[in-house]
């Protein structure tokens, strides 16, 4: 194989995120949300991210990101985010606490979940400071797949009603994960 051929398949050297470009990367993709700059499928595309976002981060922190970056990251943090939210969806028993920042839970219902997904085990200790930011930036409630609904983070258990179907009504959403 020549040379050039050789050079062409080699990897360019991954640079990883630093917390200060993670955490400007987190506020920019947050303000692009609150501005609306998400296309209808609920996903920043390419053109605003290289223009928008990763241009600003770039700027203000004298690196250089780029959208292959940006992908690398984003699919990390949606790992992160499905992690917690299958947390969440295990058991009522789990909710994140604004103030500590931690997912909290009893011990038994620790001990369940951790039985079945010890790959999360950091999950019971953690702080996840993120969360709020992933929520926006990624967790941004799009349903996909043919049988995803989603009701929003604004809806709570008094949208279902006081009447004597609420049980069926909350058994149903029961069956699609929401």
């Amino acid at each position: 194989m020549e040379d050039s051929q050789q050079d062409s398949k080699k990897k360019t050297s991954y640079e990883p995120w630093t917390k200060e470009q993670i955490d400007v990367l987190l506020e920019l993709m947050v303000d692009a949300a609150r501005r609306g700059w998400r296309d209808n499928s609920g996903i920043f595309s390419k053109t605003t991210v290289e223009e928008r976002i990763l241009h600003v981060l770039n700027d203000k922190l004298r690196c250089n990101k780029t959208y292959s970056n940006y992908q690398s990251w984003l699919k990390w943090s949606k790992n992160h985010w499905t992690s917690y939210q299958n947390l969440l969806k295990f058991s009522s028993g789990f909710r994140f606490d604004p103030i500590t920042k931690k997912f909290t839970a009893p011990n038994e219902v620790w001990d369940e979940y951790l039985e079945a997904h010890s790959k999360d085990a950091n999950l019971s200790y953690g702080k996840f400071s993120d969360y709020e930011d992933l929520a926006i930036a990624v967790g941004n409630g799009v349903a996909v797949g043919k049988n995803s609904i989603g009701l929003g983070s604004a809806t709570d258990a008094n949208t279902l009603g006081d009447d004597e179907n609420r049980d069926a009504r909350i058994e149903d959403l029961r069956r699609f994960d929401v």
